[in-house]
């Protein structure tokens, strides 16, 4: 065969690979979402999620120190709230005695360095189960901003470096934006989840937090997974309101849409690399079907190689064992 071009020139060895690769990823790029529940000296593991755990504020310490010593320093934090405590309001997420106010706080004051991200979401404390107040079998929008912007704001107190909301309610980055600033919390960050899809992929995160809907489903506030562009329409309302990242949720299942939002934006790109994605991985791993640590990394440089400046991931820490 007579050819010039061979590019299997720049593959023959392991050092060349290296010399040209395109994507590189790295633990600095990385949140590690951890679960907090409330009580002392306790740690529980997430069944569906081989290696996760739920731990108490004194063990959550033990693992954000274990992280840091690894090279991780970005968390983003989710309660895991008992019924008792739950209402139609979800007003225990901003009840000053909350337990994740006070995780945050904690975790702020013995890590000042690293950086906290936390979620703004009805679900883990609403009696229903939703992100939004129900009332008749629908989800109220405008009101539901109200009990967000409480939530941000008592967040923002605690210390959060960057608000998470994902709720999926219309002009929620507006709202809390405008209501931090006029608290005088101008340095919070806002990492919407501006893509959030109605997916398969939450079942086991729906697990560790013991949050699912009471009724009914999320599909009429979370987008159509059918849809790309309506990707789009949602990032450009959430740059005009204010956010300071944008995040894509699921990550495996929407690298188009990653991609779509890297070259329409400017602002900082995230990708949630979510739970079901993740078990997947560790129960074909336990299995033999496949090599968990290979594939891994295969899949987050996939969402990287997509455009994710940053990537939210439940093996970030077993990523960085492996640096």
């Amino acid at each position: 065969m007579l050819t010039i071009t061979r590019p299997r020139r720049n593959r023959k060895s392991q050092a060349i690979r290296d010399l040209i690769k395109e994507t590189e990823l790295s633990v600095n790029q990385l949140i590690y979402p951890l679960f907090v529940i409330d009580g002392k000296d306790t740690s529980i593991p997430v069944e569906s999620m081989p290696g996760i755990n739920r731990f108490t504020i004194d063990k959550l310490l033990t693992e954000v120190k274990e992280c840091v010593a690894l090279g991780i320093n970005s968390f983003a934090l989710f309660p895991v709230v008992e019924e008792k405590l739950k209402d139609k309001m979800a007003t225990y997420s901003y009840n000053e005695k909350c337990f994740y106010l006070k995780a945050i706080n904690t975790v702020k004051q013995k890590f000042p360095e690293i950086c906290v991200m936390t979620d703004v979401a009805m679900d883990p404390y609403s009696s229903d189960g939703h992100d939004g107040i129900v009332e008749n079998g629908k989800i109220l929008n405008d009101e539901t901003l109200e009990v967000l912007g409480k939530m941000s704001l008592a967040q923002a107190k605690a210390g959060a470096d960057i608000i998470g909301p994902s709720d999926m309610m219309d002009g929620r980055v507006g709202y809390i934006r405008s209501l931090l600033d006029d608290e005088g919390f101008t340095e919070a960050s806002i990492m919407s989840y501006t893509a959030k899809y109605a997916s398969s992929f939450y079942g086991p995160f729906r697990d560790a937090l013991d949050s699912a809907p009471k009724s009914g489903d999320k599909k009429t506030y979370q987008m159509d997974f059918r849809n790309a562009k309506e990707a789009l329409v949602e990032a450009q309302l959430d740059v005009e309101e204010g956010a300071d990242f944008l995040m894509v949720k699921p990550a495996l299942a929407y690298l188009d849409v990653i991609k779509s939002l890297k070259e329409s934006f400017d602002l900082p790109i995230a990708a949630y690399n979510v739970s079901g994605e993740y078990a997947m991985v560790k129960a074909a791993d336990e299995r033999g079907w496949l090599d968990g640590r290979a594939t891994m990394i295969e899949s987050l440089t996939s969402i990287k190689r997509a455009g994710a400046d940053i990537i939210l991931t439940y093996f970030a820490k077993e990523f960085a064992k492996q640096r």
